[in-house]
């Protein structure tokens, strides 16, 4: 079994994630793995959410980018707080996004567009501050069980 990504594009997620939260209170996650467990990715996306504990955040203004990419199963999950913040159609256009690159195969350029799309949102509504802001949730990506760590 292959890595989904090489250890640059790995860094570069990670760089657009912390780039990101330089503006927000806000906390982002991206969560890869082999395949989706469950018929929709939305509902795998909300497990791991819970799983990380993304809703443990003071302000409830987490948002998790999930990725089955052998199955090419995608979603995008916010927290409460986000969640009542955002428009409607938010979340749509986010995925609308990232989808659009991954059609053309620029898997890494659509999640930075949908972590930097997020990111913009998040810091309209959940603006860093320097005096408060600590960094709840760790920026690296996650992994499912089946899908095996990059070696470095």
């Amino acid at each position: 079994m292959t890595h989904p990504l090489t250890p640059a594009q790995e860094a570069a997620l990670v760089a657009a994630i912390k780039d990101a939260e330089l503006r927000t209170s806000g906390e982002i996650r991206l969560h890869l793995e082999d395949k989706c467990p469950t018929p929709e990715p939305l509902d795998r996306a909300a497990q791991v959410f819970a799983e990380l504990k993304m809703h443990h955040t003071k302000l409830r203004n987490g948002v998790l980018f999930y990725l089955a990419w052998q199955t090419r199963q995608f979603a995008v999950v916010g927290d409460a707080a986000i969640n009542a913040a955002v428009p409607d159609e938010f979340w749509e256009a986010v995925k609308e996004t990232v989808i659009t690159h991954f059609r053309q195969e620029q898997y890494v350029t659509g999640l930075e567009r949908g972590i930097r799309l997020v990111g913009e949102q998040l810091r309209q509504f959940f603006p860093y501050d320097a005096a408060t802001d600590v960094n709840e949730l760790a920026d690296d990506i996650s992994y499912g069980d089946d899908t095996p760590t990059p070696s470095r």
